[in-house]
């Protein structure tokens, strides 16, 4: 039986699949949720972060996130 994993953390190049910006502005994005959200600019932002932040609905995305 194999067990699938999903992924907590959402990384710049998911972000670009996902809204079609590219990854400078990806990378931007994270930093802007990582602000909003007063974490240090090394700690991860997960998908239910990012979700929450920018209003989309996790299952709207789980496809797009591999």
């Amino acid at each position: 039986m194999k067990h699938t994993h999903k992924r907590v953390c959402i990384y710049p190049k998911d972000i670009q699949r996902i809204t079609g910006k590219s990854y400078r502005q990806s990378t931007r994005i994270l930093n802007q949720i990582r602000t909003s959200l007063r974490k240090p600019k090394s700690s991860l932002i997960s998908i239910d972060e990012f979700c929450e932040y920018t209003g989309l609905k996790q299952e709207q995305i789980e496809h797009l996130i591999t």
